[in-house]
């Protein structure tokens, strides 16, 4: 039930980021309709995220809760500088959903991974087997007639945060020569890093390199699990953190345009927050 709510939700948030580039009166409707939506989702996983040992997302979430309200309230006025961070989240959105709403596509961008990550795999020389066309499976455990198994989903192929910086380049004012410039300096590094992520979250948990804790997850349900929490949910999770901040610095000194209106997104987002906080705690002065 949990899971076609959640299914349903994402398709009304994808819908409403599509219609917002739709020019019209209703634009600042189904925006904050989106961005609402896309909290809600969040939320609504949060079983998901925690069955999984994920504290990532859990955080993202609720930080993120005082900001969907500023993001609200901004677009009901129709702030010029919310609307360019809608209009990235909708140009993600409209790069992200034909593969998540076309299965053909989608299978066919997992099995380019999943033949890449196969290459890698042989070449350092990982055991594994297929036990379905994009699941990998390390040696078969001793009494047993499997090994440690790893599927390959779509977000395991790095579309969405290659959704998401493109968004960002589309609301930067620059040539078209430069954004296709822009375009294959985000799509390559994350997808060629990307490949390498999942072959070491395969190996690290076919090979059990993080048997870390284990105690804190339930047997035999989730045996052998701690390697695969460790380098999926804790080591990947940093790593991603510090690519995504090496592309952005390489964005910044592409196009310095870019700083000036992230800055001024920012700005909005700093006095709405440092409002908010005065209108709670009081405001502190010195006289």
């Amino acid at each position: 039930m949990l899971e076609q709510l959640i299914e349903a939700v994402v398709i009304l948030s994808c819908i409403a980021f599509l219609l917002f580039l739709i020019p019209g009166k209703h634009q600042k409707y189904v925006a904050s309709t989106g961005w609402i939506t896309m909290e809600a989702v969040l939320l609504l996983m949060f079983p998901h995220f925690f069955e999984e040992g994920n504290f990532v997302y859990p955080i993202i979430a609720i930080a993120a809760l005082p900001c969907i309200y500023i993001t609200v309230k901004r677009l009901l006025m129709e702030d010029y500088y919310i609307r360019r961070l809608t209009y990235a989240a909708s140009i993600a959105y409209l790069i992200y959903a034909p593969f998540a709403f076309i299965p053909a596509l989608g299978n066919w961008l997992i099995s380019v991974v999943v033949d890449l990550v196969a290459v890698v795999l042989t070449a350092i020389g990982t055991p594994y087997t297929m036990s379905a066309w994009n699941i990998f499976m390390g040696e078969v455990l001793p009494g047993n007639t499997f090994g440690f198994q790893v599927e390959v989903i779509l977000g395991c192929t790095g579309i969405q945060a290659i959704a998401i910086l493109l968004g960002v380049v589309a609301i930067i004012p620059s040539s078209w020569k430069r954004k296709i410039a822009l375009f294959f300096l985000v799509t390559i590094p994350i997808f060629v890093v990307n490949i390498f992520r999942n072959v070491y979250v395969v190996t690290a948990y076919t090979q059990q390199w993080y048997p870390w804790f284990q105690e804190w997850f339930p047997e035999p349900e989730m045996y052998g699990y701690a390697s695969f929490f460790w380098a999926h949910n804790v080591f990947c999770e940093l790593l991603a953190v510090v690519v995504l901040i090496g592309i952005a610095y390489l964005l910044f000194k592409l196009n310095p345009t870019m700083v000036t209106t992230l800055r001024d997104i920012g700005v909005v987002y700093y006095e709405e927050l440092t409002a908010m906080r005065d209108r709670i705690f009081g405001r502190k002065s010195i006289e």
